[in-house]
């Protein structure tokens, strides 16, 4: 039995319920730390900070947390586990702040202070899979091997000096960026990636803490001569995604049609072959069966959201809090991330309070879809004015960048000439199969909102370019024309709009062979690809996928 229960600072930002989770797997109970005063009472104190830098601090200042736990971090002899911006703040400060606004110093327990990757060089945010370089032998590492990568989601990072380095644990290389990935000194252990969300690699690096520090040895560490020219590597990502929506009886279900038919029809029920729309098993088995499998992340897609408002969607709200339970990969979950009014009570809620609820029910990244289509608008009418209150503004203030993913739904407009297309629309060439159905060699491509049913004048590079100055972190791009026709991505498409924004781009719609994959991370500039269909109807599996790209060179996951 264990001899303490965990403190968990749960300062109210992000899916924490995962962590909560990890800890519960690992057989020790949980204190919520709900006043300063606990701190100081801790045995082991976990603080798994989740969003912005400046609104983690300003949080910690404002509740009278500050002080507490520079006390307890004081003597490094306190059991303390640190994640992801429970790492950063312990640094002096961040450039992680309001424009015009002075840096907010951190708890200045590590020397330094943590900056933004390159968006010049790079893609921003950092999102992935990546590996280690072992700067210290711990045991919080123990069970796990050199080869097992973690998942990282951040744009800031700690550099590494003179002044931090005997506090490096691990380090990680991001497009030639070295940057500390992980701290120990004594008691005191953090991480830049997190465990939580790094499958059963995770897990055993929360429960080695756990043992560490129940048989007294987590500050036993032995120093390193690490060789630093060999570089890290972030792979490349498998996504599944998982269309829900209620069925007749009111009960979620997973489900796929073709080209956007996911309406209620006289083919609904059909569950084998391509064609009609499938009813293919319950969200959360499907899942932790595709968690198991090896998927890099899942992504539940709330395709009748629109009927009703998130806050009262209570069995999605109950998808994830089951899912995040035993699932430990990245979930993303979108439809309905939008502010709206209750019809019955009048209420306003705002889609910083509707992402709210999803974060604390388990998900750890929003995606919007035709709310962000309309922000992109109204940012190109007002010339590029931000006015801080659109949802993409207003989430990843709170949330950081990294939690905001935006689903863009186009459908390709064939023309003979550039010539016939309105100069602000950004129109593509096209080549053997790909022309038009009458021989077009260009188009462009059409963004849409309400599932696919309403075309708007606006293309998907425009709207690509100005969610991310809006703030958004991720794009997943979809291609109306290619889904669910099995045929591989839209490479014109995903070449497109990856290479006119500097944030990760998720290629989907069209994917039915192992092959496709490894193509469109090939012969373009995404970071991750998505299926459903193949993999609900088990056309392909999930390790015959990673299976293609290992051969060809590309570098995936291994899970175990």
């Amino acid at each position: 039995m264990p001899s303490f229960k965990v403190s968990l600072l749960d300062y109210g930002a992000g899916n924490v319920r995962s962590v909560r989770n990890a800890i519960l797997a690992s057989g020790y109970e949980i204190e919520d730390i709900t006043n300063p005063d606990q701190i100081n009472e801790a045995k082991v104190l976990v603080f798994p900070g989740v969003g912005s830098y400046g609104s983690a601090m300003s949080v910690l200042e404002k509740e009278g947390y500050k002080e507490p736990l520079r006390k307890y971090l004081a003597n490094r002899d306190r059991p303390f586990l640190g994640i992801c911006l429970g790492m950063q703040t312990l640094f002096e400060s961040s450039e992680e702040h309001e424009e015009g606004v002075d840096a907010i110093p951190g708890l200045g327990v590590i020397p330094g202070k943590v900056v933004k990757f390159d968006q010049k060089k790079m893609t921003v945010p950092h999102i992935g899979w990546n590996g280690r370089t072992l700067h210290q032998e711990s045991q919080i590492l123990r069970s796990v091997a050199d080869e097992e990568d973690t998942y990282f989601v951040h744009s800031y990072y700690a550099p590494i000096t003179n002044e931090n380095k005997e506090w490096i644990l691990t380090s990680t290389v991001y497009s030639g960026q070295r940057f500390i990935s992980a701290i120990q000194r004594g008691s005191v252990v953090a991480t830049q990636f997190h465990p939580e969300k790094s499958g059963t690699t995770g897990l055993s690096i929360v429960n080695d803490f756990l043992r560490a520090v129940e048989d007294g040895t987590l500050g036993t560490t032995t120093k390193l001569d690490p060789d630093l020219t060999k570089p890290t590597q972030l792979v490349k990502r498998v996504v599944v995604a998982l269309d829900v929506r209620s069925n007749d009886h009111g009960d979620l279900v997973v489900t796929k049609g073709d080209q956007y038919d996911v309406r209620e029809n006289e083919k609904e029920g059909v569950t084998e072959g391509r064609g009609g729309v499938r009813n293919l098993g319950k969200p959360v088995a499907l899942a932790s069966r595709y968690y198991k499998e090896g998927a890099d992340e899942i992504a539940f897609l709330n395709i009748t959201s629109f009927r009703k408002g998130v806050i009262e969607d209570m069995p999605m709200l109950q998808v994830l809090e089951q899912a995040s339970r035993s699932i430990f990969v990245p979930l993303t979950v979108g439809g309905g991330i939008r502010s709206y009014a209750d019809e019955s009570s009048g209420k306003l809620y705002s889609a910083l309070e509707v992402a709210a609820r999803y974060f604390r029910a388990g998900a750890d990244k929003v995606s919007m879809g035709s709310d962000a289509v309309h922000a992109a608008e109204d940012y190109v009418n007002s010339g590029g004015m931000k006015t801080g209150t659109t949802s993409i503004e207003t989430i990843s203030k709170v949330y950081g960048v990294q939690a905001v993913v935006i689903s863009i739904d186009p459908k390709r407009v064939y023309v003979k000439t550039r010539e016939e297309v309105d100069l602000k629309h950004v129109v593509v060439e096209l080549s053997g199969s790909k022309l038009g159905p009458n021989g077009e060699t260009f188009c462009w491509y059409q963004c849409t909102v309400k599932g696919g049913r309403e075309a708007r004048d606006i293309c998907a590079v425009t709207v690509a370019k100005s969610v991310e100055a809006l703030g958004a972190g991720e794009i997943m791009l979809n291609c109306i024309d290619m889904d669910g026709q099995g045929q591989g991505f839209d490479h014109e498409l995903m070449k497109a709009v990856s290479g006119a924004v500097t944030i990760p781009v998720i290629a989907s719609s069209g994917a039915g062979k192992e092959e496709h994959f490894t193509n469109v991370f090939t012969e373009t500039g995404v970071q991750a690809a998505l299926a459903a269909g193949m993999f609900h109807r088990k056309e392909v599996e999930i390790c015959a996928v990673k299976a293609h790209m290992r051969a060809n060179g590309i570098k995936a996951r291994t899970s175990n």
